[in-house]
């Protein structure tokens, strides 16, 4: 059974987009994943095709109708019962790669993409919708955050991509950024490669990995560091040791 895509938006020509070409297109001609686009519009009642008007309360902008919306989702929802159904919105819950992963490894996901100032409220009130951040930016639509969640989700799929590891040994897998990657040549404008990956001693090589990995978590990403340890401000297990031997 493949991965059904199901996207609710204004703009269904810009799908299935960047997700057409390398991994995630060869996959879709495979049929590992299928992408399917309702047009909301197409669930307005009026003879305008009207899908949002101006803010309660007064305000810039205008805001997209919760019955057109929910009309547009009870659709999705017929066509794809068990796909839960997420909304992109900067109001969201960031997303997670555990979440990806759950995604992933379920039938399908609904993606409902907002434009101008965003869902009207009472449209999370009356559906069962998961309200999605793909991080502290605003975006001038929802499609560029469904593209990045599909993609995310894609490549986990089964035989999308080549190595099985490549998909564990990575950033956000274990609560830790990557460690860094090098290649040939061996030396560029001075800089070499560290000796310690050219040594051919995997079990260095594997505990190097493990050192730079929490070590840039810590110094780059404080907030993933402080999850990981339980702790908050704990340093990385290199910086620990090296108090303990300055404070003997």
């Amino acid at each position: 059974m493949s991965f059904a895509a199901t996207i609710l938006t204004l703009y269904p020509e810009m799908f299935p987009g960047p997700l057409g070409i390398s991994l995630a297109g060869r996959a879709l001609e495979r049929g590992d994943w299928s992408c399917e686009t309702l047009q909301i519009r197409d669930f307005a009642e009026d003879k305008h095709r009207t899908v949002d008007d101006t803010p309660a309360g007064g305000g810039a902008g205008m805001v997209l109708k919760p019955d057109v919306l929910a009309r547009a989702v009870d659709t999705a929802l017929e066509r794809q019962p068990a796909c839960p159904v997420l909304a992109m919105t900067p109001r969201g819950t960031p997303i997670s790669q555990a979440r990806i992963r759950e995604l992933a490894a379920g039938p399908g996901v609904t993606i409902l993409c907002g434009r101008f100032e965003g869902f009207d409220e009472r449209i999370f009130e009356g559906r069962e919708i998961e309200q999605v951040s793909v991080g502290d930016i605003v975006l001038s639509g929802g499609e560029p955050a469904a593209l990045m969640i599909l993609d995310a989700c894609i490549r986990l799929l089964p035989g999308v991509m080549g190595a099985p590891s490549s998909g564990t040994e990575e950033s956000f897998e274990d609560g830790l950024l990557e460690y860094p990657q090098y290649t040939r040549p061996q030396e560029w404008e001075g800089r070499t490669i560290p000796e310690v990956l050219r040594s051919g001693d995997h079990a260095k090589i594997a505990a190097w990995r493990k050192a730079r990995s929490e070590e840039d978590t810590r110094l780059r990403r404080p907030d993933l560091w402080e999850r990981r340890s339980g702790a908050r401000a704990q340093p990385a297990s290199g910086a620990r040791q090296k108090k303990k031997d300055l404070d003997q």
